[in-house]
Protein backbone atom coordinates (compact mmCIF):
# COMPACT_ATOMS: atom_id res chain seq x y z
CA UNK A 1 0.00 0.00 0.00
CA UNK A 2 1.12 3.53 -0.57
CA UNK A 3 1.80 5.94 2.29
CA UNK A 4 -1.63 7.61 2.19
CA UNK A 5 -3.38 4.23 2.35
CA UNK A 6 -1.07 3.11 5.15
CA UNK A 7 -1.88 6.23 7.16
CA UNK A 8 -5.61 5.73 6.61
CA UNK A 9 -5.32 2.13 7.79
CA UNK A 10 -3.48 3.25 10.93
CA UNK A 11 -6.09 5.96 11.58
CA UNK A 12 -8.92 3.50 11.06
CA UNK A 13 -7.32 0.94 13.40
CA UNK A 14 -6.80 3.66 16.03
CA UNK A 15 -10.46 4.70 15.81
CA UNK A 16 -11.54 1.06 16.17
CA UNK A 17 -9.30 0.67 19.24
CA UNK A 18 -10.58 3.88 20.85
CA UNK A 19 -14.19 2.87 20.21
CA UNK A 20 -13.52 -0.53 21.78
CA UNK A 21 -11.91 1.01 24.87
CA UNK A 22 -14.68 3.60 25.34
CA UNK A 23 -17.38 0.97 24.75
CA UNK A 24 -15.82 -1.36 27.33
CA UNK A 25 -15.43 1.36 29.95
CA UNK A 26 -18.97 2.66 29.40
CA UNK A 27 -20.51 -0.82 29.61
CA UNK A 28 -18.49 -1.62 32.75
CA UNK A 29 -19.49 1.69 34.37
CA UNK A 30 -23.14 1.01 33.54
CA UNK A 31 -22.98 -2.44 35.18
CA UNK A 32 -21.20 -1.07 38.25
CA UNK A 33 -23.72 1.78 38.60
CA UNK A 34 -26.70 -0.50 38.18
CA UNK A 35 -25.51 -3.31 40.49
CA UNK A 36 -23.49 -1.53 43.18
CA UNK A 37 -25.03 1.91 43.34
CA UNK A 38 -28.51 0.89 42.22
CA UNK A 39 -28.91 3.65 39.67
CA UNK A 40 -28.48 3.13 35.96
CA UNK A 41 -27.14 6.02 33.94
CA UNK A 42 -28.72 5.86 30.50
CA UNK A 43 -26.01 7.69 28.61
CA UNK A 44 -23.43 4.97 29.49
CA UNK A 45 -25.51 2.43 27.63
CA UNK A 46 -26.08 4.81 24.72
CA UNK A 47 -22.37 5.68 24.46
CA UNK A 48 -21.43 1.98 24.47
CA UNK A 49 -24.00 1.26 21.76
CA UNK A 50 -22.81 4.06 19.46
CA UNK A 51 -19.17 3.06 19.93
CA UNK A 52 -20.09 -0.53 19.07
CA UNK A 53 -21.83 0.58 15.87
CA UNK A 54 -18.85 2.64 14.71
CA UNK A 55 -16.39 -0.08 15.70
CA UNK A 56 -18.36 -2.82 13.93
CA UNK A 57 -18.78 -0.93 10.68
CA UNK A 58 -15.15 0.17 10.55
CA UNK A 59 -13.98 -3.33 11.43
CA UNK A 60 -16.07 -4.65 8.54
CA UNK A 61 -13.91 -2.61 6.17
CA UNK A 62 -10.75 -3.80 7.91
CA UNK A 63 -11.86 -7.41 7.57
CA UNK A 64 -12.63 -6.99 3.89
CA UNK A 65 -9.30 -5.27 3.30
CA UNK A 66 -7.28 -7.90 5.13
CA UNK A 67 -9.27 -10.83 3.78
CA UNK A 68 -10.12 -12.02 7.27
CA UNK A 69 -13.88 -12.16 6.65
CA UNK A 70 -15.44 -15.59 6.61
CA UNK A 71 -15.72 -16.99 3.11
CA UNK A 72 -16.39 -20.35 1.54
CA UNK A 73 -13.63 -21.39 -0.83
CA UNK A 74 -14.61 -24.98 -1.62
CA UNK A 75 -15.58 -24.14 -5.21
CA UNK A 76 -13.03 -21.35 -5.76
CA UNK A 77 -10.11 -23.56 -4.69
CA UNK A 78 -10.90 -26.04 -7.47
CA UNK A 79 -10.74 -23.40 -10.22
CA UNK A 80 -7.74 -22.65 -12.40
CA UNK A 81 -5.81 -19.45 -11.55
CA UNK A 82 -7.53 -17.55 -14.39
CA UNK A 83 -11.06 -18.48 -13.30
CA UNK A 84 -10.13 -17.92 -9.66
CA UNK A 85 -9.02 -14.38 -10.56
CA UNK A 86 -12.22 -13.78 -12.53
CA UNK A 87 -14.30 -14.84 -9.50
CA UNK A 88 -12.25 -12.58 -7.21
CA UNK A 89 -12.86 -9.63 -9.55
CA UNK A 90 -16.59 -10.39 -9.66
CA UNK A 91 -16.74 -10.55 -5.85
CA UNK A 92 -14.91 -7.19 -5.56
CA UNK A 93 -17.30 -5.60 -8.07
CA UNK A 94 -20.33 -6.87 -6.13
CA UNK A 95 -18.88 -5.55 -2.85
CA UNK A 96 -18.13 -2.17 -4.47
CA UNK A 97 -21.63 -1.95 -5.94
CA UNK A 98 -23.32 -2.87 -2.66
CA UNK A 99 -21.13 -0.50 -0.62
CA UNK A 100 -21.61 2.40 -3.02
CA UNK A 101 -25.39 1.86 -2.92
CA UNK A 102 -25.48 1.81 0.88
CA UNK A 103 -23.22 4.89 0.99
CA UNK A 104 -25.49 6.83 -1.35
CA UNK A 105 -28.67 5.73 0.43
CA UNK A 106 -27.23 6.56 3.86
CA UNK A 107 -26.64 10.15 2.75
CA UNK A 108 -30.41 10.49 2.38
CA UNK A 109 -30.85 9.19 5.92
CA UNK A 110 -28.31 11.71 7.22
CA UNK A 111 -30.12 14.58 5.43
CA UNK A 112 -33.43 13.52 6.99
CA UNK A 113 -31.86 13.30 10.45
CA UNK A 114 -30.32 16.77 10.13
CA UNK A 115 -33.64 18.25 8.99
CA UNK A 116 -35.61 16.53 11.77
CA UNK A 117 -33.39 17.88 14.54
CA UNK A 118 -33.84 14.65 16.51
CA UNK A 119 -31.47 14.13 19.45
CA UNK A 120 -30.58 11.02 21.43
CA UNK A 121 -32.24 10.49 24.79
CA UNK A 122 -29.19 9.97 26.99
CA UNK A 123 -26.33 11.92 25.44
CA UNK A 124 -28.50 14.59 23.80
CA UNK A 125 -26.46 14.17 20.61
CA UNK A 126 -27.93 15.03 17.24
CA UNK A 127 -29.01 11.66 15.82
CA UNK A 128 -27.21 12.28 12.56
CA UNK A 129 -23.92 11.63 14.42
CA UNK A 130 -24.66 7.94 15.12
CA UNK A 131 -26.11 7.57 11.63
CA UNK A 132 -22.96 9.11 10.17
CA UNK A 133 -21.27 5.75 10.80
CA UNK A 134 -23.01 4.36 7.70
CA UNK A 135 -21.65 6.77 5.07
CA UNK A 136 -18.21 6.83 6.69
CA UNK A 137 -17.87 3.05 6.77
CA UNK A 138 -19.38 2.35 3.36
CA UNK A 139 -17.45 5.16 1.69
CA UNK A 140 -14.25 3.66 3.12
CA UNK A 141 -15.28 0.18 1.99
CA UNK A 142 -15.98 1.45 -1.53
CA UNK A 143 -12.69 3.35 -1.81
CA UNK A 144 -10.53 0.59 -0.34
CA UNK A 145 -12.21 -2.11 -2.41
CA UNK A 146 -11.71 -0.04 -5.58
CA UNK A 147 -8.03 0.21 -4.64
CA UNK A 148 -7.86 -3.55 -3.97
CA UNK A 149 -9.62 -4.25 -7.28
CA UNK A 150 -7.00 -2.20 -9.11
CA UNK A 151 -4.21 -4.14 -7.41
CA UNK A 152 -5.96 -7.44 -8.17
CA UNK A 153 -6.34 -6.59 -11.87
CA UNK A 154 -2.74 -5.37 -12.21
CA UNK A 155 -1.11 -8.29 -10.40
CA UNK A 156 0.08 -11.24 -12.50
CA UNK A 157 -1.72 -14.54 -12.34
CA UNK A 158 -0.03 -17.12 -10.13
CA UNK A 159 1.47 -20.15 -11.83
CA UNK A 160 -0.81 -23.16 -11.99
CA UNK A 161 -0.35 -25.30 -8.93
CA UNK A 162 0.82 -28.83 -9.54
CA UNK A 163 -1.21 -31.53 -7.89
CA UNK A 164 0.85 -33.64 -5.53
CA UNK A 165 0.38 -37.37 -5.87
CA UNK A 166 -1.36 -39.01 -2.95
CA UNK A 167 0.92 -40.93 -0.63
CA UNK A 168 0.58 -44.64 -0.79
CA UNK A 169 -0.78 -46.19 2.34
CA UNK A 170 1.25 -48.91 4.04
CA UNK A 171 -0.54 -52.19 4.56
Amino acid sequence: MNSVATRLVKLENAIIAVCFIVMTIAAFAQVVNRNLIGAGISWFDELARYCMVYMTLLATEAGLRDGSQINITAVIDKLSPLYKRIMQVIVKIVIIGFSATIFWTSLTIIKKQILSGQVSAGLNLPMWLPYLSLPIAFCLITIVQLYCLGILIKSPLPAKEEKKPAKEEKK
